[in-house]
């Protein structure tokens, strides 16, 4: 209930009662007279009490809107700090979204390139003599970053007449090696592919039959007697195809070591020409080794005719000395003839008073 409307109701009230009054004075003005004037007092305070509490209601009112407000503007301006932090977040977020769908674009991007390279790689697989250059290429970046230039060579001639895809130069023994790529991949797709047992043992068999014949065909093109090594590496540029070859065809595996034709994948492959490496490292050293030995005995050589020259020239030293203690016992023997000589008294009549006998006449330049 509203203050307005309590209001009205305690001035009804007041004028009930005023109505009431009225009436008791007309019925009654006699003895009531006392009681009416009591009424007309308890009216008069009724009515200065609702006066006071109206007053009180209007100030309460005003307080009570005033504080309101304030609550209002408060309420009104956390939730403009909020929303303004709501939204400060809500654009940091959006541009960590964007960030983030650019990243995811330019994966797909990746993505659908890689999957173009997988479909231009299964195209390259897919036909035969592109699948051996695939390999051959393979091939040359795995022996080009493990030797140095010098170690090798691509597409070589041999002396029969046969191109051989790389040639390792090594020094005898064992001799030059051959490194001849092969890939055997539509017999093991066919293999993996095999829906039963029947269809396995027909891919199986020509699996065998196909690496059987690389490794004849490598053994008889590639083994030259007094040209190359004894032995031959066939390359086999797939992991998978070199694993299944060992797991399950070990009679193949045999049959090309016998033929001295060592079947070789690119992980085994960078093992071998990491032992090529250390091997003409190793022969290197030796080559230079032998030109050091060979400086060695020439710089002893020439101390030795070093050393018997400063002998010469001891010798030398020593004569000089020699002469220097002579020529110093001459001066001294002319030091002491002078000194006579200054001794001698010159007479009267010229003839000199000699102080000491006569001595015998002597080289003075012997002593």
């Amino acid at each position: 209930m509203s203050e307005t409307l309590i209001i009205i109701i305690v001035a009804l009230a007041a004028a009930a009662i005023g109505a009431l009054l009225v009436f008791l004075l007309r019925g009654r003005q006699g003895g009531a007279e006392e009681q009416v004037a009591a009424l007309a007092r308890q009216q008069t305070e009724l009515m200065g009490r609702i006066a006071a509490m109206a007053e009180t209601q209007t100030q309460t009112r005003v307080e009570l809107t005033q504080t309101l407000n304030e609550r209002l503007e408060n309420v009104s301006q956390r939730m403009g700090q909020s929303l303004e932090a709501n939204a400060q977040k809500t654009a940091e977020t959006l541009g960590t979204l964007t960030t983030r769908l650019s990243v995811i674009d330019e994966a797909q991007k990746n993505i659908t390139q890689l999957s173009g390279q997988v479909v231009g790689l299964q195209d390259i697989l897919a036909n035969r003599q592109a699948r051996g250059a695939f390999g051959e290429v393979q091939l040359q970046d795995i022996v080009t970053n493990a030797l140095p230039p010098s170690a090798y060579a691509f597409q070589a001639t041999l002396g029969n007449g046969k191109r051989a895809d790389c040639l390792i130069h090594l020094p005898n023994p064992p001799g030059s090696i051959v490194i001849d790529a092969k890939f055997a991949l539509d017999a093991y797709h066919a293999l993996r592919n095999a829906k039963d047992e029947t269809e396995r043992t027909v891919a199986a068999r020509q699996f065998r039959t196909d690496i059987s014949k690389h490794v004849a065909d490598i053994a008889e093109r590639y083994i030259v007697p007094g040209e190359t090594a004894e032995s031959a590496l066939m390359f086999m540029p797939s992991e998978a195809v070199y694993a299944e070859l060992h797991a399950n065809f070990g009679d193949v595996v045999t049959k090309s070591y016998q033929a001295r034709v060592w079947i070789v994948s690119p992980t085994t492959l960078m093992a071998t020409l990491n032992t090529v490496r250390a091997v003409l490292k190793d022969v290197e050293m030796r080559k230079q080794a032998g030109v050091i030995q060979k400086y060695v005995g020439l710089l002893m050589e020439d101390v030795g005719r070093l050393n018997g020259r400063v002998g010469n020239l001891q010798r030398h030293f020593e004569q000089a000395e020699k002469d220097i203690v002579e020529i110093t016992k001459s001066t001294d023997a002319i030091s002491r003839r002078g000194e006579k000589i200054r001794e001698v008294e010159v007479g009267d009549d010229g003839a000199a008073d000699a102080l000491d006998p006569p001595a015998p006449k002597r080289d003075l330049l012997t002593g």
